[in-house]
């Protein structure tokens, strides 16, 4: 038997590990602004480029994709090359994923501040980048399977199991959620419209969470837990089961997060089900982790990166328990649209990948410039402090989002809206605003700390670049030598018979869903009197998009007693067959929108955007000064309608020639309505104009009844509730 002697690169690994501290510590300062903005309104700046519309897409993909991302990667990387006991199979390709993926980030860094997004959550990059995103996950693939095929291990560990489902998935869901027509070079509208359009982009968003924070990190923790406590794994069948059962179930439960919406109910329910269902797999999977520690507790009293793992996967049984709670529709008719969903998503993110990538940093940077870390003390002074962190973090959310839920529902004994002002919301969560900013501060703080310790590490070491190691390599001889043996074992020794395995079971749930709802007509009834949006329109909704509003605005009115109270007729599927995108919103800081046309003029809309506390006192809303001064950019109209019309909208032929002049027509009714309200400065040549024309066509296309107890004349006080905390 023939001995190679190889290298493993420890280059690569360092490169996305400094990444990965730099993008954490900046991703969750831009998250910590976010948060001070949401009890001091100053913070916004009144600049265009720092508002929370803007800020809170930057925040989420800099941790998501920059920090977790290079976290996995710089995982992967590591524990791949001595998993399959060969180098990466391209030095090149390694390098050109690394420059690539941070480009890409830089690129969003820049884009989102500057409003060109999609608005899509979790995929908000315009089209060039998402076609940059696909070629550099490619390069990835192609790394991580080359890799495989050049490895000097027969069967592949558990760990490589959930890296392949990662790369076969994320690439699907990127592509088939990310595909737009072009209106421009930082502007597209999703070839999915209203009802479609959400299920696809739920599908992606949910199954972002599972296949680019979970089965990842879940590889990472199979290989990085076992090593630092020097114990096999507690259940091999465990591991088994797990994957299987957590890759088939994963994918079918997007649509938990359009419960009561206008999707059609059998879809709701499947993402119910599947949701509920996925509670077994995932705590199959903690388990197996924490009982890999039987007889080691030992270790983890004394080792800092044992101490982050234990709560790390802790943090993932608690949110794979709670997700399927809030999957439950009784549960997510309190939860939805709350602050509870963001202390939910938070302990999965700061707790599972947080502190998973702090275990793995502890882990690797000793490893890798053959030293000791340089204060343990230290590291468990970042411990507590992020514990406290988190702590501050989840509880005021968790507070606040029932107590919004609660208010929300509350009627009186006459049976009218307690709190029928949203505004009265809004201030009683304050406070939590503010603890919640806490805990975000003092996870930073822990993060700079290990930063410090990180780099006082690395100067007391010196750095390995190349590993020396050896293994027999993988001969047709020695294959023969070692039989496969049978069932799972033989399929671990068949790394492409298992990718097409987990190719098919990923494909399954996503095809059932999404199929009939482009097959069945009666899944997306339409509505005669809905037209399209006039070209001004078109030019607002964008500018809405741009400003990020539906970070704090939904629009998709529940039929939920207090919501048809509230703001109006329910909302129906028919009535989105022209949003590309759609913007039904995944959390309401302000009030929903979708039926705010017409319940107040146009210059009360012009006063509220100029300076919301002038009509709103005390709300936390930004101000859009921009918006009065800025040009329209009316040169744009026949390229957005042409690239409209190509994804099915139906405008007439000819549209694009007379789209300037229509706008122009539509934009001085709206000057001649704000000077009828007394604003006379307005010109109609200014975003505002556009912005204001959408605003009030929302909800207008169906006839509707006024919220039952409106009074004419009193709807600014307690009506809707429009007087919002957040962007209009």
């Amino acid at each position: 038997m023939k001995t190679e002697t190889f290298r493993y690169d420890n280059r690569i690994v360092r490169a996305f590990a400094i990444a990965t501290v730099i993008w954490g510590i900046v991703g969750m300062s831009a998250g910590l602004l976010a948060a001070i903005q949401l009890f001091l309104p100053e913070a916004n700046l009144t600049l265009q480029y720092t508002t929370f519309g803007r800020l809170r897409p930057l925040h989420t993909n800099a941790v998501i994709f920059a920090f977790v991302g290079n976290g996995m990667f710089m995982g992967i990387y590591y524990c791949l090359q001595r998993l399959c006991k060969a180098r990466m199979f391209s030095d090149a390709l390694s390098w050109i994923n690394f420059w690539g993926w941070n480009a890409i980030i830089v690129s969003a860094a820049v884009t989102l501040p500057l409003g060109l997004t999609t608005s899509k959550e979790y995929a908000e990059l315009e089209w060039p980048i998402d076609i940059a995103i696909a070629l550099v996950w490619v390069v990835f693939s192609i790394n991580l399977f080359g890799t495989i095929a050049t490895r000097r291990e027969k069967h592949l560990y558990v760990a490589i199991w959930f890296f392949i489902a990662t790369s076969i998935t994320v690439a699907v869901l990127h592509i088939t959620n990310s595909l737009a027509v072009p209106a421009g070079w930082f502007k597209s509208y999703s070839i999915y419209a209203g009802v479609q359009d959400a299920l696809v982009q739920w599908w992606y968003g949910h199954n972002a969470v599972a296949f680019f924070l979970t089965t990842p990190y879940l590889g990472l923790m199979y290989y990085f837990l076992p090593k630092a406590a020097n114990r096999p794994v507690f259940s091999y069948r465990l591991s088994i089961i797990h994957f299987w059962a957590l890759i088939f179930l994963y994918i079918w439960a997007g649509p938990h997060h359009l419960l009561y919406s206008a999707l059609p109910d059998w879809a709701q329910s499947l993402g119910m089900v599947f949701s509920v269902m996925l509670v077994a797999p995932s705590w199959g999977g903690m388990l197996n982790g924490l009982l890999t520690l039987r007889g080691a507790w030992d270790k983890v009293r004394e080792e800092p990166m044992l101490k982050f793992m234990v709560v790390g996967v802790t943090a993932y049984g608690m949110s794979t328990l709670e997700g399927p709670m809030l999957s439950i529709k009784s549960v997510n008719s309190l939860s939805h649209f709350t602050d509870w969903t963001i202390a939910h998503v938070h302990t999965g993110a700061l707790g599972w990948n947080g502190f998973l990538t702090f275990s793995m940093l502890y882990w690797l940077f000793p490893k890798m410039y053959e030293t000791k870390l340089w204060s343990i003390k230290l590291a468990n002074y970042h411990f507590w402090i992020g514990i406290l962190g988190i702590l501050f973090y989840a509880v005021p959310m968790y507070w606040s989002g029932i107590t919004q839920g609660l208010m929300w529902k509350q009627f009186t004994a006459d049976g009218y809206l307690q709190y029928p002002n949203f505004l009265e919301t809004v201030l009683q969560l304050v406070p939590m605003y503010r603890l919640r900013a806490i805990g975000g501060l003092l996870f930073i703080v822990g993060t700079v700390l290990m930063a410090y310790n990180l780099y006082r590490t690395a100067k007391s070491g010196k750095f390995v670049p190349d590993v020396e190691a050896q293994a027999a390599a993988l001969t047709p001889e020695v294959d023969a030598a070692h039989p496969a043996g049978t069932g799972h074992r033989w399929l671990e020794s068949k790394p492409l018979i298992l990718t097409v395995g987990a190719t098919v079971a990923i494909l399954i749930g996503g095809l059932v869903e999404i199929i009939p709802m482009y097959l069945v007509k009666s899944n997306v009834p339409t509505i005669s009197t809905v037209k399209p949006y006039s070209p001004l329109e078109v030019l607002g909704r964008d500018l809405y998009i741009r400003e990020g509003c539906v970070g704090c605005h939904s629009q998709m009115v529940r039929p939920f007693r207090s919501e048809t109270e509230r703001y109006g007729e329910y909302s129906k599927a028919g009535e989105f067959v022209f949003d590309h995108p759609f913007l039904w919103g995944s959390k309401r800081t302000g009030p929903d929108l979708h039926r705010v046309g017409g319940k107040y003029n146009d210059a009360w809309h012009y006063n509220h955007l100029e300076d919301p506390r002038t009509t709103s006192p005390g709300s936390i809303m930004p101000r859009y000064p921009w918006l009065l001064t800025r040009k329209l950019d009316l040169s744009s109209l026949p390229s957005r309608i042409g690239a409209l019309r190509r994804v099915g909208v139906p405008y007439p032929v000819g549209a694009e020639g007379t789209a300037e002049k229509d706008a122009k027509v539509q934009a001085a009714k709206v000057v001649a309505n704000l000077r009828g309200g007394s604003v006379n400065e307005a010109r109609p040549d200014t975003e505002i104009v556009a912005l204001i024309a959408y605003l009030q066509r929302l909800g207008t296309d169906i006839k509707q009844a006024p919220p039952a107890g409106a009074v004419a004349g009193v709807d600014a006080a307690v009506g809707s509730g429009a007087a919002s905390g957040a962007q209009p």
